[in-house]
């Protein structure tokens, strides 16, 4: 179908719709997020009917947070003179809790301090909320030109001829807005808003057939026989590509029956595993669980990486023995300067037995006796001072007398003459022959 034909039947439709119906008044003096609950509560159902459900939604809870956290059957108690409260419910819920998280208040009023363009991007990135509602939003609170469609209007559309199947069935009704001229825009939106509404209530009755064969006599292949009620639309089954419309199925089958509370929240995407549908105890169609019906599979909980608290008959493992260390020995201090002594012992290698070759043999008593002598004389001579030695002058400077410690003595001299003769050289001399 060329575009001139499809404007004549636009053209059609509404000169037919305006001998029906009256437009309706939209108030537009609302906040943004109330005109997006009222348009929750609008979608396929009265102006009138909306408008009491709306009002009875603030007289039946104490603010918005409380709607929040509220079951979908309790809301749906609510709102039971809507044609379907339950989707109703889901979507002021759903669109609530995208507004609390997005900004932890409940006010979409930033949206129209900007351009259009940033209006609309705020209200798609709302989780759950459905198209019916962005359009109608975007014409009433943003002043944008827009048509909304709910399903009674598709419905009127496609049986019109206006739109093909393949456009009915993805739900969209692409280029209506270029049809339809932007100062008759909210006039034919009002109008088939209401045509749409009695396509859903009667759609076999007088005042459909009279209207749809107004603009387009030809209907014998697209309206249904009499008593069958309209297909709805058909989209293309899932496939493992199109992860984004399985994700969106399942959450919506999870989000129908979650209680109220923190958990009534929607689970972001990646952050959290979401319950498989069908999860939980099996239902009819009007949300009552089945009596004697096998539960599903049971739903996915996350819980906090905690440790598991030890139970009070738990025997304390036993104490690991003490590892005991030996001390390390003191070592001596040793004056400043001074070097240690050259020792050639070697402990590890035991001394020579008498009788064996290379062995010591025992000195007498008088050289013992004049060897030891000469060895103490020696280190006496070591460690006397060299200010007490005759002929040696005295280099060491007295203490300081403001210094509470007394200063270090000077490394002694060695004695002139002989080295000194120690333990270990006593051990390894042998006796002239």
């Amino acid at each position: 179908m060329t575009a001139a034909n499809r404007q004549q039947l636009v053209a059609r439709l509404h000169k037919a719709l305006r001998g029906q119906y009256r437009p309706a008044a939209t108030d537009t003096s609302r906040p943004l997020l109330e005109q997006v609950l009222f348009a929750c509560c609008l979608e396929n159902a009265p102006d009138d009917l909306a408008e009491k459900a709306f009002a009875r939604l603030g007289e039946a809870f104490f603010d918005l947070n409380e709607v929040r956290v509220t079951t979908v059957a309790e809301l749906a108690e609510a709102l039971h003179d809507l044609p379907d409260p339950t989707r109703a419910a889901l979507s002021l819920r759903r669109v609530l809790q995208s507004v609390f998280e997005s900004s932890y208040s409940f006010s979409l009023e930033a949206a129209r301090k900007h351009s259009l363009a940033h209006g609309l991007k705020t209200l798609e990135g709302l989780h759950g909320i459905p198209p019916f509602v962005i359009a109608h939003v975007a014409a009433t609170g943003l002043g944008g030109h827009f048509i909304p469609v709910d399903l009674g209007a598709l419905q009127a559309l496609f049986l019109a001829g206006i739109i093909t199947q393949e456009e009915y069935d993805s739900g969209k009704a692409t280029g209506l807005e270029r049809l339809v001229p932007k100062k008759s825009g909210p006039e034919f939106s009002s109008l088939l808003h209401q045509f749409g509404v009695e396509v859903l209530r009667n759609l076999h009755g007088a005042t459909v057939r009279r209207i749809l064969q107004a603009v387009n006599a030809d209907l014998k292949d697209r309206f249904p026989k009499r008593g069958e009620p309209m297909p709805l639309p058909a989209p293309p089954p899932l496939s493992g590509k199109d992860g984004h419309r399985a994700a969106e199925a399942a959450r919506t089958a999870a989000e129908e029956h979650r209680p109220a509370g923190p958990q009534a929240a929607a689970r972001p995407a990646g952050k959290t595993p979401l319950p498989p549908p069908g999860s939980g105890p099996k239902r009819t169609a009007d949300g009552k669980p089945v009596v004697g019906a096998k539960p599903g599979p049971k739903p996915f909980v996350v819980k906090p990486n905690v440790g598991r608290p030890a139970p009070a008959d738990a025997v304390p493992p036993p104490a690991a023995p003490p590892v005991r260390t030996e001390p390390r020995k003191a070592e001596a201090k040793k004056p400043d300067g001074a070097k240690p002594a050259a020792t050639t012992a070697q402990p590890s290698k035991p001394p020579a037995r008498a009788g064996e070759k290379g062995a010591a043999k025992p000195a007498s008593d008088k050289a013992a006796a004049e060897k030891k002598g000469r060895g103490e004389g020696a280190r006496k001579a070591e460690a006397k001072p060299a200010a007490d030695r005759p002929g040696e002058k005295s280099t060491a400077r007295p203490p300081a007398t403001t210094s509470p410690t007394p200063a270090a003595k000077p490394p002694a001299k060695k004695a002139a003459g002989k080295p000194p003769v120690t333990a270990a050289t006593q051990l390894t001399r042998r006796k002239p022959r």
